[in-house]
């Protein structure tokens, strides 16, 4: 115990896990629910054939979003026209000039889906996994596996900004899977059993959008979704393969029952093996699916397959 805020090996003692559930190899967790079946589910789900994108835009002027102590993405150029006008460019037969550029960036700073070994507590992660799997590179429930089956189905958006009467949910702002039926029942949308589950606070969009001061305050704080055991039944019982929200983390940043810091990610990621995708722009789909009432899609993505990631960026699309 520290200053009274319980270890995850007690708060979480009682919670179910899904270690063991798909076989003692597996490393994509919850995106087993996602077949086929589900891919179809959400195939009938486009009526106009409209494409969003939900990535968020990389080595922006206005700089990443990214969790304190990571940097923003670096890019620089390497070879552009600069080379060939001072005569440094290399000699290619026809006269042919082009330019090359290079990025140094965190896999999880920008728009990205976390590997299912990315948290962990009390030395084990994902499916049981032991956290020394981690060091130097990720063995076991690495980004790969999950890039390697990608991820398709029915997406679900629920607005909970414009829910409650605002553009952008108040810094630690909460709600809980109660609100998201709420919501969704005044959208006129039904969160069913594996769905992709999105859900819009409106804080990367205002981010992007110049309120950049709010975002840099400290202590760190963004709104989202708090944990509780009912939660957590609840993803249970829905079998929600991925939880994919317009903040870093998916969930309040500090829990204000428990005061521990990001419980979802044990919760959810490291017990049941929910995907987490973070940082995702809902801004445009929203103001589309206001538009017509439809708040179903489907969705896909797939993050870059890198070898023994923690994660990796992602640009979704999906399709109404």
């Amino acid at each position: 115990m520290t200053d009274n805020i319980p270890p995850f090996t007690e708060l979480l003692a009682d919670s179910p896990k899904n270690w063991g559930r798909w076989g003692t190899d597996d490393e994509i967790g919850a995106l087993n629910f996602l077949g086929p079946a589900e891919a179809l589910t959400g195939a009938a789900s486009i009526r106009s054939g409209r494409s969003f994108t939900l990535g968020i835009p990389i080595a922006d002027p206005v700089g990443d979003p990214v969790w304190p102590g990571r940097r923003p993405t670096q890019r620089f150029n390497v070879l552009d026209h600069s080379h060939f006008a001072a005569g440094k460019g290399p000699d290619i037969p026809g006269g042919a000039e082009y330019s090359d550029d290079v990025v140094v960036m965190y896999l999880q700073g920008t728009t990205q889906f976390d590997a299912l070994g990315h948290a962990w507590y009390d030395g084990q992660i994902y499916n049981g996994y032991p956290a020394s799997s981690t060091i130097g590179a990720m063995e076991k429930a690495s980004i790969l596996p999950i890039a390697e089956h990608g991820v398709v189905g029915r997406g679900v958006l629920i607005d909970m900004a414009t829910h409650r009467g605002k553009a952008v949910l108040d810094a630690g702002e909460t709600f809980t899977h109660e609100d998201l039926l709420a919501a969704a029942a005044a959208q006129g949308v039904e969160i069913r059993k594996r769905d992709i589950l999105l859900i819009r606070t409106g804080w990367i969009g205002s981010y992007l959008g110049g309120d950049v001061e709010k975002f840099h305050a400290r202590p760190f704080l963004e709104p989202g979704l708090t944990y509780s055991p009912e939660l957590v039944d609840w993803f249970v019982e829905r079998e929600i393969p991925v939880l994919g929200t317009d903040t870093i983390t998916n969930e309040v940043t500090v829990d204000p029952v428990s005061h521990t810091s990001l419980p979802l990610h044990q919760a959810l990621m490291r017990n049941l093996g929910v995907l987490f995708s973070e940082i995702l722009n809902l801004d445009a789909l929203a103001e589309d699916c206001r538009a017509d009432g439809q708040w179903s899609f489907l969705y896909t993505a797939a993050p870059l397959k890198i070898h023994g990631g923690t994660g990796a960026p992602v640009n979704p699309v999906v399709i109404k």
